[in-house]
């Protein structure tokens, strides 16, 4: 698959196969871009700002809306090629079709609400007489750089608000799986001046370095490592950045709580997209006293999960990205369980397949828990009391989501004001999202906000118009 750059279709004399990693097949090429077509991908978005920042917000959002209904009318083959460049199953990729739909659609909406706002000068000194306002107005060319592992979905979350404030765009999609991302550019395409949407491919930090460094691109998006996050930070000068750099989310699970509805919560949060999930439940935070049987609940139901052909609906457990990330993830429990931890069930690699892990009596100090593991892990922290729980939820760098099981609703305010992530859910699994929420962390977690409207606050810059009418 070729990228796209000012309308035309460019290819390069590099390309890199997009694998399957259920079973290896090679899916699709896509070029290696360097430096010579990122600069390329600039110049375009530069030059269709003025078409698209000649439309109506009428317009922009009709437009936007046109791109939905495709989107519906070619749902299933999103969701397929998202299978099988991903390696999610079947109904997970339908789920994220939905989710990226109903995504593009909240931004249609949002093209027609970006609105400035009146300021009373006359509060200030010398300020009476004069009538100001306020205007909202594209900060000009936006790059977005994203992850595997939703990949439609969370490039939407970039692309769709940048272009609702009428900035054009340059994806640079992820390597392993950038078919869904690039296919969905091409519907875009149809409907925008050519420029608008562009996407470029390639291994490596030259075409990143590139966009994150030029004085022509505007804001940054990106959404990834930590380290990478902070290599972006510090080389994009006076541009805007929005950071979203993953998690290391607690659930906490406190004595009182409903043990069948937390348990629920796990399967979703530590399971979900083979783990592969920035808001995932990567720690299970459980006081004492019910530990034994909520592990003994959690075991039942994990072993429920089905592992196979991620197309075949039957299917609950796909593979992870590749066959080194599920290495990865072996290697981790493996030391985890060296240091004195238990297995309950799973701990097997198959190639890129990880068996759904519950593993008990770990410690904050073992790297499963004390960095983010990317996989179908279910780490069991015991604890003494809430105190000891929020403790220990807030021992991590990150601070993306929370979730917080229990009865008591003077502990559940406690953890809800006391643990710091951008986002705690009381009674639900930190994997929740609605596309409309505001949605970023705190600490290494990142910087600004997902979620349309605030992404579109992102995405804009404000001018004061003052008219002195004495």
């Amino acid at each position: 698959m070729d990228m796209l750059i000012g309308g035309k279709h460019i290819s390069g004399e590099d390309l890199s196969e997009v694998k399957n990693p259920y079973n290896n097949e090679v899916i699709d090429t896509i070029p290696i871009a360097h430096r010579q077509t990122a600069d390329l991908a600039i110049t375009e978005a530069n030059n269709a700002k003025e078409s698209l920042q000649e439309m109506s917000a009428f317009k922009v959002s009709n437009k936007l809306f046109n791109v939905v209904e495709k989107l519906k009318d070619n749902r299933e083959d999103f969701a397929h090629l998202l299978t099988l460049e991903v390696g999610k199953p079947i109904n997970e990729s339908l789920v994220e079709l939905d989710r990226s739909i109903e995504t593009l659609k909240l931004a249609a909406e949002e093209a027609k609400r970006i609105y400035g706002e009146s300021v009373p000068l006359d509060a200030g000194l010398n300020g009476k007489g004069f009538f100001a306002f306020t205007q909202r107005l594209p900060l000009g060319v936006v790059a977005a750089i994203t992850p595997f592992n939703y990949p439609l979905n969370l490039t939407i979350h970039k692309i769709a608000p940048a272009i609702a404030c009428k900035n054009t765009v340059i994806i640079k999609p992820p390597t392993e799986a950038p078919l869904t991302v690039m296919k969905f550019a091409e519907l875009l395409n149809e409907e925008f001046p050519d420029g608008v949407i562009n996407t470029v491919t390639g291994y490596g930090s030259e075409v990143g370095d590139y966009l994150v460094t030029s004085n022509q691109v505007n804001k940054i998006s990106f959404t990834g490592s930590v380290t990478t996050g902070l290599m972006i930070s510090q080389k994009a000068g006076m541009k805007k950045v929005t950071l979203e750099l993953g998690g290391n989310d607690p659930m906490v699970v406190l004595a009182d709580a409903n043990l069948d509805k937390a348990v629920k919560g796990v399967i979703n949060g530590a399971f979900l997209n083979a783990g592969q999930v920035c808001m995932g439940v990567k720690r299970i935070i459980i006081e004492n006293e019910v530990a034994d049987e909520f592990g003994q609940k959690l075991v039942t139901e994990t072993e429920k999960l089905v592992m196979g052909d991620p197309l075949d609906a039957k299917t609950t457990l796909g593979t992870l990205i590749s066959e080194k990330a599920a290495m990865q993830v072996e290697e981790t429990v493996n030391n985890a369980v060296n240091e004195g931890a238990e297995i309950l069930t799973g701990g097997v690699r198959e190639g890129a397949f990880y068996h759904a892990t519950v593993i008990d009596n770990v410690s904050m100090d073992m790297d499963l828990v004390a960095n983010e593991t990317f996989g179908p892990v279910a780490p069991i922290i015991r604890v003494g009391d809430v105190e000891e729980a929020i403790k220990v939820a807030n021992g991590t760098e990150y601070g993306l989501q929370a979730g917080v099981f229990t009865s008591d609703y003077a502990n559940a305010m406690k953890c809800a004001q006391e643990i710091e992530a951008g986002t705690v859910f009381i009674n639900k699994q930190s994997t929740f999202r609605t596309d409309n929420m505001p949605f970023g962390g705190f600490k290494n977690s990142g910087v600004g906000k997902e979620g349309i409207k605030y992404a579109v606050g992102e995405m804009t810059k404000t001018k004061l118009i003052g008219l002195n009418l004495r």
